[in-house]
């Protein structure tokens, strides 16, 4: 009985580990460069970067680079404009066992075919072991503009959860496009309303 209590929690404990980022949190701030990686050309990429418009971000074994095909065609075919959206693929080069000059070639093939999106290389699955994705696997995390997680899925994505991620970034990029009134614009309101009352009563 207690083996079987046992080999539940294992379970249980294992699903949480690679259940995707905190949705409404901000992820802990990573950066890759040098020897653990960088971008295609060789410079640095942070996660700070991740602000300012919708980010997707996918972090991908690159033998499992197909198993989120329907969610990134479901992105392009929404055609998001550049100004409000963004895409980042994290290579876990750490996951397969293919040379890392192949993999080089191909992703510096790739992003000359997709100049919008960055590419990074992690060498030593450095974003799986600070953000606690899934390795060798295909994983999706949303980042709204102030950099907090939306979405964020390890594995591969269901219908469902595509229509749900389009969804959450429909709507921000429309608050991207028309900002609600802040609270400082609705102050200023409620004083010169308040002003005009006065004046009234004079």
């Amino acid at each position: 009985m207690k083996k079987v209590s046992f080999s539940i929690l294992f379970v249980l404990l294992s699903v949480g580990l690679f259940a995707g980022l905190p949705v409404g949190q901000n992820a802990p701030l990573l950066e890759i460069s040098g020897d653990d990686g960088g971008r295609v050309d060789d410079t640095a990429w942070s996660s700070s970067e991740l602000v300012g418009k919708v980010w997707v971000v996918v972090h991908a074994d690159p033998d499992e680079s197909e198993t989120n095909n329907a969610a990134t065609e479901a992105l392009k075919a929404e055609d998001y404009p550049k100004d409000v959206y963004g895409s980042v693929a994290l290579i876990n080069m750490a996951a397969t066992w293919k040379p890392n000059f192949a993999i080089n070639l191909i992703l510096a093939g790739k992003q000359e075919d997709y100049p919008s999106t960055v590419y990074v290389r992690d060498n030593d699955n450095m974003v799986g072991e600070k953000w606690g994705l899934a390795d060798d696997s295909n994983n999706m995390v949303v980042f709204d503009p102030t950099g907090k997680v939306i979405f964020s899925v390890d594995g591969q994505v269901s219908d469902a959860d595509i229509k749900k991620m389009i969804a959450m970034i429909n709507v921000e990029i429309e608050l991207l496009r028309n900002p609600p009134p802040t609270e400082e614009v609705d102050e200023t309101m409620e004083t010169e309303e308040a002003a005009e009352e006065t004046e009234a009563t004079e």
